[in-house]
């Protein structure tokens, strides 16, 4: 049984800060599985071998089922813990997030260091924009001129997410209402239609939520 729906992170980025004088650069990644998220860590790590520190945290699963954390070489608790705290606060799934560290030559303590890493996961995620993701339902409704109108207005109503608008012969509406409420929607645009909509489901898919 699929997540009515989750939240995530729209698009790979990174942030970077500056704590006494050592950089830590906060790189995030939405992610499917485990595999893509511990890939994702080793990239960084290559990337950035000359750092002193590339610490992580990845959530993933439907259930939250693969979370992992490393201080990669930081005192135990003061960075990998703090990522995944983050991530966890934020309700994020199927995300992941590597902090690289630049020793700036100032020691900051564990207190330092657990603000530090928490600041920079703060910023990359920020950068990566969290967002809702809900199954929706494709439906198609094919309808004649005389309704467009009609309908239109009572989707405009109703709130539902659109997608294209065909015009052939017929209208074909492309619409997008929530997974849990398509027999209802289906139920609902043929009593507005009085049976007159040609009604064809089509795909379930994650589409983002409006917040």
């Amino acid at each position: 049984m699929k997540l009515e729906q989750y939240r995530t992170v729209r698009r790979q980025t990174s942030a970077e800060i500056v704590i006494k004088k050592s950089r830590f650069i906060g790189h995030v990644k939405p992610v499917e599985s485990e595999e893509e998220a511990v890939a994702f860590i080793e990239e960084i790590k290559k990337e950035h071998w000359s750092a002193t520190h590339n610490c992580s945290a990845y959530v993933v699963g439907e259930r939250d089922e693969f979370q992992k954390q490393s201080d990669d070489g930081e005192p135990s608790g003061t960075a990998g813990k703090p990522i995944l705290e983050v991530i966890k606060q934020q309700g994020l799934k199927n995300t992941v997030v590597v902090v690289t560290r630049y020793f700036g030559g100032i020691m900051l303590g564990a207190g330092g260091l657990i603000r530090a890493y928490t600041d920079a996961t703060v910023e990359g995620l920020a950068a990566a924009e969290p967002l809702t993701l809900a199954l929706h339902q494709e439906v198609r409704v094919e309808i004649d001129y005389t309704w467009h109108g009609k309908v239109e207005n009572g989707l405009r109503g109703r709130g539902t997410m659109l997608g294209e608008t065909f015009f052939t012969d017929k209208v074909t509406i492309a619409c997008w209402p929530r997974a849990k409420e398509a027999e209802a929607f289906l139920a609902w645009m043929t009593d507005l239609t009085q049976g007159q909509a040609q009604l064809t489901t089509g795909t379930v898919e994650y589409r983002e939520v409006q917040e």
